[in-house]
């Protein structure tokens, strides 16, 4: 483990985003969200991906310059086309443009089709919440992850988040793969050389297996509760590439193993809605707050002191993170020291 400030890893981020080509408004965004997710304690989706975006920068698979654009819209909907901008810029964007249409008609859904791998989908869920919006998010990916009874991959690890408004708190939300486990844990357990569950993976022949090193061209992850994640993942495929138009399942590259110089296709979806324009602001907060009262206020098992809405333990981790620093796990810090090197930037400290 090594602590960061969230100020310097902030800089050093930023400064990489920069020497590639950004510019500097989108390095912000893009550096806010990934340091926002390893504040929280998402290690898997936070700064440990800057080096493989980098490598697509540079490599021009990912646009450092370039703009998403909106193909098609209507007054509560709109197809984005991403550019393949970095996931995070388009996704952003995406959101942006999803709350500005909840506010005119209640409201919206936005396709986000061609972009980079989009990070923590909860993120985007987050920042609609804090202005008031109740949002949910999907991506998807390449396949990784196997159906009930299949021998390989039929979807991606495809992500489903939500955000909710709390009045004078912070927002509920929940950010989940439709695996059983994210791809990037069962990276981060082999590497730091920790055996992992056999409810995680399953090999080629459709069985569990505990070998972390057969992922991901020897094995594909569990879908998340068996039948019920399968469902799931396949609404993501749907909302995400399907109605929009985007690349599906095995049209999707990887972002970490094709050459720097390919897009990666990824596609999202954003729906949001605006909780001022269909219903009281000021009910609707009192409803929640009786909601997470009930929940705090469920009995207990032994030694468990409360029972936790979704994001309240990474809100946790974050509001400790900003007193006292990021504490990174070595994988992370390997990461950033190959980014650092990749970019001949100095090494946050």
């Amino acid at each position: 483990m090594k602590t960061v400030s969230i100020a310097d890893l902030t800089r050093f981020t930023e400064d990489c985003f920069r020497k590639v080509g950004m510019r500097d408004a989108d390095a912000r965004a893009a550096t806010e969200a990934l340091v926002t997710t390893d504040a929280m304690g998402v290690f898997t989706h936070g700064t440990k991906s800057l080096v493989g975006y980098l490598k697509k920068l540079k490599g021009g698979g990912y646009g450092a310059t370039a703009t998403p654009v909106i193909e098609r819209e209507g007054p509560g909907w709109a197809v984005i086309d991403g550019a393949s901008t970095l996931g995070q810029v388009g996704s952003i964007f995406a959101m942006q443009t999803a709350m500005q249409k909840a506010r005119d008609v209640g409201i919206a859904y936005i396709g986000l089709r061609n972009t980079g791998h989009i990070g923590a989908a909860g993120y985007y869920a987050v920042m609609a919440a804090k202005e008031g919006f109740i949002s949910t998010v999907t991506g998807n990916d390449m396949p990784s992850v196997a159906a009930p009874g299949s021998r390989g991959a039929v979807l991606g690890s495809n992500p489903i988040a939500f955000g909710i408004p709390v009045e004078n708190g912070a927002p509920i939300f929940l950010d989940i793969a439709t695996a059983a486990v994210a791809g990037g844990k069962v990276y981060a357990a082999h590497q730091r050389g920790e055996p992992i569950p056999t409810t995680w993976i399953i090999d080629a022949e459709g069985q569990p297996t505990t070998d972390g090193s057969l992922y991901p061209f020897k094995a594909s992850l569990a879908p998340m509760a068996g039948h019920k994640g399968y469902g799931f993942g396949l609404w993501c495929e749907i909302l995400s590439a399907v109605l929009p138009g985007g690349n599906m399942t095995w049209q999707v590259g990887s972002w970490i193993f094709d050459e720097p110089s390919l897009p990666s296709w990824h596609n999202a979806s954003f729906v949001v809605i605006s909780v001022d324009v269909i219903a009281s602001r000021a009910e609707f907060g009192q409803r929640i707050r009786t909601l997470i009262d009930e929940v705090h206020a469920a009995p207990t098992a032994d030694g468990v002191e409360s029972v936790l809405l979704p994001g309240e333990r990474e809100w946790r981790n974050y509001h400790r993170a900003v007193d006292d620093g990021i504490p990174l796990p070595q994988d992370v810090i390997d990461k950033l020291q190959e980014a650092a090197e990749f970019m001949s930037v100095p090494m946050v400290s």
